[in-house]
């Protein structure tokens, strides 16, 4: 079956497009927000934005752009804490949240039958930094497969009820097989052939089209745009790549 026909439709080849910003204060991120409003779909707040302006980036994105808000604290905790985190978020809105699918089934179920509709979760399954040698240092048994544990937490994922995962892109298709092809899956680590990343900390990486032609249904892209001499033009460079990967015969039976 081809991953294709069984994407949204309605989403353009723009809107598959998250723009990580990843800038200590928010002056930076407003400015790329008013940059950038036309060439993505959403914007992703982490860690470091979050901390260092809080909830007024929210507002900003809203008075500055139309993109919707992919909040990506990577929440893990016990189930109570992170349930009350993602109701304090979805107050604000925002269209999808991320949560730590090794936090266990009780809690992502907990979170997702807390959650307001108009906020959708999303399982961080294992990041796309972490190799297969990092996972042994802090625990992991040494023969671990990634891909399974990839592919386990995806199905439990499932079965708590979550919207869909975060995910490398190299393992969309086999998760949409096995948890099910209406799952979302975002996919970080993406790195177009024409860009170069300084000491890049990603591992299991993919291109836009490799991300697209095995089944995302978003590519979150930070550094390539961010770091490019014309970031908008970068932007638009990666949307159509996504287009043309939308557009291939060969992704079709």
């Amino acid at each position: 079956m081809s991953a294709f026909l069984q994407q949204d439709p309605s989403l353009s080849p723009k809107d598959r497009l998250i723009f990580a910003l990843d800038y200590p204060g928010l002056e930076e991120a407003k400015k790329a927000v008013v940059a950038l409003k036309n060439h993505v779909g959403l914007f992703k707040v982490g860690l470091e934005l979050f901390v260092s302006a809080g909830p007024d980036v929210f507002k900003a994105i809203a008075e500055n752009s139309g993109c919707g808000i992919f909040l990506d604290l990577k929440f893990h905790d016990i189930p109570e804490t992170v349930r009350a985190a993602v109701r304090a978020a979805a107050a604000h809105r925002v269209q999808f949240v991320t949560v730590h699918a090794s936090g266990g089934k009780e809690m992502l179920r907990t979170v997702v039958d807390h959650c307001p509709k108009v906020t959708k979760v999303l399982a961080v399954t294992v990041l796309t930094s972490s190799s297969r040698e990092e996972m042994r240092e802090i625990g992991m048994d040494g023969n671990l497969d990634i891909l399974g544990l990839v592919l386990q937490r995806a199905r439990m994922a499932k079965a708590a009820g979550c919207a869909g995962v975060v995910c490398s892109g190299a393992e969309v298709r086999r998760i949409k097989e096995q948890a099910g092809w209406e799952l979302i899956a975002v996919v970080p680590g993406v790195r177009p052939e024409w860009a170069t990343v300084q000491n890049d900390d990603q591992t299991r990486v993919t291109t836009p089209r490799q991300a697209m032609l095995n089944g995302a249904d978003y590519i979150v892209v930070g550094r390539p745009i961010r770091e490019a001499k014309d970031p908008s033009q970068a932007a638009d460079r990666i949307v159509g790549e996504i287009k043309t990967a939308l557009q291939d015969p060969s992704a079709h039976p």
